[in-house]
This record gives C-alpha cells, structure tokens and sequence, in this order.
C-alpha cells in the first residue's frame, strides 16, 4: 500500500520534511520523491516560487493487515475498532475491541487465530516492484490472548499436581503451536514432571508426565526422545 502527497514549501529541503510528517513515515529516507518545481526566491521576494514536490511512502506490511482486517470487520457488519500497536517480540499487535468482539473468536480461538494467519497472509504480499520487510503480526480481541495464557498455565499446574498425587501421565486436548509452548514453558518449572508432544500438525496433544530420578546419560536420551521442535 502506497500513500502519496504533493507539497510546497520555500526549499525542497523543508518540503520533504513536510512530506514525510504528512506521509507518516519515519524519516526522508523512507520516502521517494521528485522534484517539481524548483524554488526561485524573485526579486524582493515577488515572483518568489515555491518548491514543489510529489513524494510517495510505502506503508509496512502491518497496514496492510490492519486495512485487511478492517475491511473484513465492516462486511461483517460488526461495530468493533480495530487498532495498530507495537508487540513485546518485533511484532505488530492489531487489537479488536467492542460489543460482539466475541464472535471472533471462536472456541478456543479456533475464528481467531484463522484471522491472524490471513493477517499475516495480507502484511507479507509480495507486490512487484515493493521492497517490503517481513512482520510478524499478532491478532488479539478483547485481551483473549493473555487470558488464555493464564488459563493454560493454570491448566498445566493443575494437570502437573495430578501426575504427581496419582503418579499417572496425563493426555490434554489437542493444542496449536503457539498454546503447547505456554503448557512447556509452564511445566518446566515445576519438578518432578516433564512432557511430551505426540500426533501430527492440527491434532498434535501435549502428554505430562512423572519424571524418574536417573544418571545423566539417561536424562540426556530420554529428552531426546520427547523433544520438541517447533
């Protein structure tokens, strides 16, 4: 997504500075520019000529997502604001708030992260002739996401403390990518139990189980075998 502005000022150099606080870019090396009229100063001042500039800005791959999620919020006829805002980890975190924000999400936010993956499908398209960065984007409504994180990792001590009472491996629900990092972030530090992953792609399960006192040679094999990468 372009955006593109033509201004004036008494010398080129303030009308660049023009065109990028009106662009909304960072600085005038983000934006490109050509020159249209040169500034002519006349004498006493009559017949002075402004400088003339036509600059466009290429917005990052962020507005695009936000333009896309927008876009599909107001076909759905749904009165929720959708906001741009900078994340914890190099991310963009576009926010949706208001009545019926809900209906985005979906169980267990199944709707939401299907809307997240086609946000980010919108802020990474390849343009010809557009040099853009790749950005991460994070798709958040209402807060659901740090609310589902302290429900997991309220789950996994719950799930830990019955391996431990009942010395029984306990199998959870099928988790995303995302949700199973939380459970072994969460797990692992509590001692006395580990997990596992098992399955395959969308139906992949998280498995905790008792972890045995043994040698270091034995440790190192048995994380091997229950690693995990992602």
């Amino acid at each position: 997504m372009r955006k593109e502005t033509v201004v004036s000022a008494k010398t080129i150099e303030e009308a660049v500075a023009k065109a990028v606080a009106e662009l909304g870019a960072g600085s005038a090396e983000e934006i490109e520019y050509t020159v249209l009229e040169e500034p002519k100063k006349g004498l006493f001042g009559i017949g002075a000529v402004p400088a003339k500039i036509s600059a466009s800005y290429t917005l990052g791959g962020e507005y695009l997502a936000l333009d896309f999620l927008t876009k599909l919020v107001a076909n759905m006829q749904l009165d929720l604001k959708v906001s741009l805002s900078d994340g914890n980890n190099d991310d963009k975190v576009i926010n949706i708030d208001g009545e019926n924000a809900g209906v985005l999400i979906g169980h267990h936010g199944d709707t939401l992260d299907s809307l997240q993956y086609l946000a980010n499908l919108a802020a990474n398209k390849k343009e010809e002739g557009v040099k853009r960065e790749y950005v991460k984007i994070t798709v958040d409504v209402e807060g659901y996401r740090a609310k589902r994180e302290m429900t997991l990792r309220a789950l996994a001590r719950r799930m830990a403390d019955k391996v431990l009472k009942y010395k029984k491996s306990v199998m959870l629900e099928p988790m995303n990518p995302y949700e199973r990092r939380i459970i072994h972030s969460e797990i692992q530090h509590i001692e006395g139990v580990s997990t596992n992953s098992i399955g395959s792609e969308n139906n992949r399960k998280i498995v905790i189980y008792l972890e045995e006192k043994q040698s270091k040679k034995g440790k190192s094999e048995e994380f091997a075998s229950f690693s995990e990468e992602y």
